[in-house]
Order: structure tokens, then sequence, then C-alpha cells
């Protein structure tokens, strides 16, 4: 250990944010039904109640306000074939123009400009530039709704790297909440996966409010964290809107001292991004928001959260939430009695430090 790492207080190390977990223990397939799936609940004593998911209703009080990230994951991976006939795959990251998409390409070292890689007939993508993050400028042939029909027909779920296997056509639906709205995404809002139908009208039914936000999950949310000193590290940007109901009742919560409740480390980045000032406003933009210890939550009171990656951002985030040593806790508990972890794996319900 050099001497600048021992002057790194330890809620800053990136070390602190490790774990192991062994390989058996990322779910590679969703549990059915989707409520099914196991929660562990910490409460305010640190202590741990383990249960199925449809009983989160047991931890929800009447009057709280519930919120969803609407956003609806696209068929963002897809493969094509250049007119050599050697193989590409795009990961489709974010919309530049009409036409135009920053994509990830494997292989990507032989893609020079003007390179065209086709996917059918009519659609097919032209290299425009290589950009300075590795990823590449290119314009589709097609745009619009005639753009989205070809992805849809030829994309693919874009399934974390962690799931060692190729998508199937139930990953259409399985790697998408049920109230899945506005397209977007790259990955999924994994905490939302949880959810039916039917838990969401019995949570209704409690007169618990239920609102919605969305924040366009971009791949940024897989980067992990390499600084040392994770104050360092540069955080991505996603896109997010507040709707003018969801500031209105944001307002109403606030003003009554009713508990916020987000589902998801997205929904809960979105709310804190929105809390620059009150009251909540309406609002579309980019959030750079980046969650760390001794960063002080405005709205959110309590989060429903997947278990996530050593050294990620999204570990950093619920350290900040719930504590740095209720989370290590929690997850060497949730090893120990074999939980499911990441994105089709299990839930923990989390009430702010």
């Amino acid at each position: 250990m050099n001497n600048e790492e021992k002057e790194i207080p330890e809620k800053y190390k990136l070390s602190t944010y490790n774990y192991h977990l062994p390989e058996s223990f990322i779910a590679q397939y969703p549990v059915k039904p989707r409520d099914s799936s196991r929660l562990l609940f910490v409460d305010s004593d640190k202590e741990f109640e383990e249960t199925k998911f449809w009983e989160v209703i047991k931890f929800l009080r009447t009057g709280d306000l519930l919120v969803l990230n609407d956003t609806r994951v696209f068929t963002a991976r897809i493969y094509g074939h250049k007119e050599t006939g050697a193989k590409i795959e795009f990961l489709l990251l974010k919309s530049v123009s009409n036409s135009r998409w920053n994509v990830l390409a494997r292989p990507g070292k032989r893609l020079d400009n003007a390179t065209k890689v086709f996917f059918d007939s009519e659609f097919y993508a032209k290299i425009i530039a290589k950009n300075d993050d590795g990823s590449f400028l290119v314009e589709f042939s097609l745009f619009g709704e005639q753009f989205w029909d070809a992805l849809e027909k030829h994309g693919r779920m874009p399934l974390p790297h962690y799931i060692k296997r190729s998508d199937i056509p139930a990953d259409r639906n399985n790697y998408q909440t049920v109230y899945a709205k506005n397209r977007g995404a790259v990955a999924a809002p994994t905490a939302g996966l949880h959810f039916t139908e039917k838990l969401i009208e019995k949570i209704k039914a409690m007169g618990i409010e239920i609102a919605f936000i969305t924040l366009n999950v971009s791949w940024g949310t897989f980067e992990p964290v390499k600084a040392e000193d994770i104050r360092e590290h540069n955080m991505h940007r996603e896109y997010y809107i507040i709707p003018e109901t969801t500031a209105d009742m944001l307002n109403d919560a606030i003003k009554n001292g009713r508990r916020i409740i987000a589902v998801g480390t997205t929904t809960t980045r979105a709310l804190e991004s929105s809390a620059d000032r009150f009251p909540i406003l309406p609002q579309k933009r980019w959030t750079d928001l980046y969650i760390y210890p001794d960063y002080e939550f405005k709205l959110v009171d309590c989060m429903i959260t997947n278990f996530h990656l050593p050294k990620s951002s999204l570990l950093i985030m619920v350290s900040a939430f719930a504590g740095i040593d209720t989370i290590k806790n929690a997850y060497r508990y949730a090893i120990e009695n074999r939980f499911r972890f990441y994105s089709y794996g299990d839930a923990m319900f989390l009430c702010r430090n």
C-alpha cells in the first residue's frame, strides 16, 4: 500500500466496495412468477428479514408514495455483416440525430469510415467516424418508425455481460418491467422487474400512491469505478423526465411528511437530480449526479433495489443510502443464504441511514 492510498479515507477507497461473489450466484434467468423472487428487508435496527417479493406490501404504509421508472428497453443489440461477409455486432448507445447513433461495435478494429454494415437489403448502417471513447458514430439507412420497426425485427435484447448466454425470445418480456412505456433504455431498471400487474393493484388498494418517472438507463450503468479514490470517478450521463403529475405527487408527499419510496437506483438518481430546488418542477434533462458517501439525500426515504456488482457506482450509491457497514452485512447475509444476484436476481428493501 503506497502513501497516497493510506491518505484516502476508508469510505472513499474503491476497495471498500469490493466483495467476492461465486459465479453460480449470478442469476442467468428470472424466476417465475416475477414476484416470487426473494426480498431482503433491512430495517432501521439493521436486522434482516427475508420474504418473497410479493410480500413487499408488509413493508409499505398507507400514504406512501411509490415511484417507478417506466423506461422501456429497446432491442439495442443487432448483428449484421460487412460487404465482405465479416460479421459485426452493434450495441446502440445513444441517438445523435434522426438517423445517426453512437454504437459499440465488435469487432471494431477494421471498421473504416464509409464501411457499411448490412442487417437486410434495405436496413444498413454506414460508419461516419470513430469517437474518442472507442465507440462509433454511424448513420442508418432508415429513420423514424421505419427504423424502430426494423430494429424491433432484427435487434436483440441487450442482456448484460454477466449473463453468460445468448438472449432468447422470452427475454423480450422478462427483461422489461410490466409497466414499461417510454422507449429509450439499453438496460432494464431491474428493481422494477419483480412487480406484477396484480401486485401493483394490491399496493394501490392499500392506499399507496404510485407515480412514474422516466430515466433512460444507459450502458454506462455497467461501467466499473476504476479510480482508487471514488471521488475521482467521472459519472456517466443519463436522460430523465419528471412529468407534471409526478412532480405534484412528490410535492404533496413532501408537504405532508409521507414517505417517498424509490424503486431502483435509476429512480433514486432521477428523483435526487430533480431536488435541486423546491417545490419539485416538471422537467426533462440530463443528469450526471454521482451519489457516494456524504451525499445528503433530499427526497428518497426508502429504496427497493437489486444486488449490485463489486466496485460499481450503484453499490456505492446504496452504501451512501443505507450505510457502508449495513450494506456489507446485508451482502454477506445474502451470499451466505444463497440469494441470486444482479439483473435477474433478488431484491432488497432499504431505508435511509
